[in-house]
């Protein structure tokens, strides 16, 4: 301890005074003109009420309940019940230094052991205390509030950072669908000649009710490079297979599946054949969801093949012609989607359930780059989101 420090007692250099009983009907729950003065209890400010019984700048110490050792500022005149022991000094301190030192010295640990723990007044008295001088009391106390302070500023600088992240990815992905994330390659096949290869009778949407696409790109939907399945009940018949169904609460806020909570059930081995999980395909909320979280969530499923189901509440999207679209795209577009509100106008509520609307998601324009492109996109919008994710981690 330094050499101008002393230890001392509580006891010894402040006096400690419960305060007086009060009637729980005198106390208002509102500050008016009836009830003015604040009044605490063991646990800190309880209401207001017409009269006061002390008047100044002192430490309060709950001294009944759970929280008694807690330690509450009064300033100015205030009510301290039985429950609240006032803190008052024989000689001149500084007190925002007696509120931090109470608070370090943690004196519910000296509370009784019994069904309404409480601190008797000659226990707190006795408990030892290093006393620094006065100045150096405000020294100390300028400098705690100035870390504080700074704490508070670099919480808020970070809930604001935490807030912009979130934005950031949420630009990247408008950018990357429309074709403003990467640059163009003009030796990139058009998504148009790829399409027709496929599907020879392939008409395009009319460009005209849509933005302007960027070179290669073409406007499509969802069904039309999509085969949707529904997810099932549980069978009724035999036999079965006892497999993992993947449900709405399988889906994590960052829009991937989390395997650790997977319901394993008896399903009907016709229904399960029809329905397994394929790597890439893309799992999408159709039922459940909320005004603030509408359904029409996607994960894209990265597992091995035929391991999960899906349940009723769930369908999925299987890309038909994968020479043409790349799940991960699917996926990173739909979020995009999701991010950007188009889902609200694609639910439906009937007694309080938010349903998808099928044929509108089925039906959504879908902006398609060439292979290649979808490529370069994916890689750049992982490159991106993983150091967004960095910085998170390190906050």
């Amino acid at each position: 301890m330094p050499s101008n420090w002393t230890w001392t007692t509580l006891g010894e250099i402040f006096t400690l005074q419960a305060g007086k009983n009060i009637t729980a009907k005198d106390i208002s729950a509102k500050q008016d003109t009836a009830h003015c003065y604040p009044c605490y209890g063991g646990n800190g400010l309880r209401g207001y009420v017409g009269s006061y019984n002390k008047e100044g700048h002192f430490p309060l110490i709950g001294r009944q309940g759970a929280l008694c050792g807690n330690v509450n500022e009064a300033n100015g005149k205030f009510y301290a019940t039985e429950h609240a022991v006032v803190v008052d000094t024989y000689c001149k301190t500084n007190i925002p230094w007696v509120i931090n030192t109470l608070l370090y010295l943690n004196l519910n640990q000296y509370a009784t052991s019994t069904a309404q723990p409480g601190l008797s007044v000659s226990t707190i008295n006795e408990v030892m205390i290093p006393v620094p001088p006065l100045k150096e009391q405000q020294r100390i106390s300028q400098s705690i509030e100035n870390w504080f302070a700074l704490i508070d500023q670099i919480g808020h600088s970070k809930a604001e950072l935490q807030i912009t992240i979130k934005q950031a990815k949420s630009k990247i992905l408008d950018l990357a669908i429309h074709g403003k994330l990467v640059s163009q390659d003009p030796n990139d096949e058009p998504a148009i000649e790829l399409m027709k290869r496929i599907n020879s009778d392939f008409t395009p949407c009319d460009n005209g009710h849509y933005p302007q696409l960027p070179k290669g790109w073409i406007n499509v939907t969802i069904k039309d490079v999509c085969k949707n399945i529904n997810g099932l009940w549980k069978g009724k018949k035999e036999p079965f297979v006892n497999v993992g169904v993947i449900r709405n609460a399988n889906f994590t806020k960052d829009f991937k599946l989390d395997y650790s909570n997977i319901e394993y059930i008896d399903v009907e081995e016709r229904a399960f054949a029809q329905r397994h999980l394929l790597n890439g395909d893309l799992i999408v909320e159709k039922s459940g969801g909320s005004d603030n979280n509408p359904v029409g969530r996607a994960v894209l499923y990265e597992g091995n093949s035929g391991v999960f189901s899906y349940s009723n509440f769930t369908m999925v999207l299987r890309i038909k012609y994968k020479e043409l679209v790349l799940s991960k795209f699917l996926y990173y577009y739909i979020l995009a989607k999701y991010k950007a509100g188009v889902m609200k106008s694609m639910q439906t509520q009937t007694t309080g359930l938010h349903n998808l609307i099928l044929d509108k998601y089925l039906s959504m324009p879908l902006y398609l780059p060439p292979y290649s492109e979808q490529e370069r996109i994916i890689n750049k919008i992982e490159d991106m989101f993983e150091k967004l994710d960095a910085i998170m981690e390190s906050l």
